[in-house]
């Protein structure tokens, strides 16, 4: 009759096996369920709601981005982006360079900063002067940046401020743009939390496909 195997053998031999059985069921079976599951009942958000235009993916609903004209001298870090007047400006971001998803993140500064109120008075005269509008009423989305820095929403007031501005750089009707903004506007969430916002990334899409 054989011995029976001692305590701390038996032991170590459940433990591992209990490893074993725990790894198929929480590393590849659950993770393939969960997938499985994302990929049948919302697969567009499960991969990132990803936006696409003519073929080409130019983006994500998810996360903002610049609209800015060409650098003159790509190559010079000193050179300012300049935004292009064709397309809706999202707000500024303070995430890197500006929207940059590995340096996601707000400015750090508190409401009483001096470099803040600074930013603050030259990015409402900058948005006036580009916009062609008082500076009185240039919305405060469109002077701070987001705590993420990669919102890719506007305040309806922002996007309105904003319609003769591109109506002219593209030779559309102030209508033509008014209703594409109506069309993407989001309203609160549950409908009592937050605010309506406008999505600039799908905005700018249909801005791109307008004939």
């Amino acid at each position: 009759m054989s011995k029976p195997l001692p305590t701390a053998v038996r032991t170590h031999a459940t433990a591992l096996r209990m490893l074993l059985v725990m790894t198929v069921i929480l590393g590849i079976a659950y993770p393939l369920l969960v997938t499985g599951i994302s990929q049948v009942a919302f697969a567009d958000k499960a991969n990132g709601s990803i936006v696409s235009s003519d073929g080409k993916e130019i983006g994500s609903s998810l996360l903002g981005q610049n609209y800015n004209l060409p650098k003159k001298n790509p190559d010079d870090p000193n050179e300012q982006a300049q935004p292009d007047p064709k397309w809706f400006q999202p707000r500024p971001s303070a995430a890197g360079t500006g929207y940059d998803a590995k340096n996601s993140g707000p400015s750090n500064l508190g409401p009483n900063s001096p470099d803040l109120l600074k930013a603050v008075q030259e990015r409402r005269a900058a948005v006036a002067a580009f916009d062609g509008v008082d500076p009185a009423t240039v919305p405060v989305d469109a002077l701070t940046a987001s705590g993420s820095g990669l919102d890719p929403d506007i305040s309806v007031a922002y996007a309105r401020e904003q319609v003769n501005r591109v109506a002219k750089a593209r030779g559309l009707s102030a209508d033509t743009l008014n209703h594409l903004i109506d069309k993407y506007t989001d309203g609160r969430s549950l409908g009592f939390l937050g605010q309506s916002g406008v999505n600039v990334v799908l905005l700018n899409k249909a801005l791109s496909e307008e004939k």
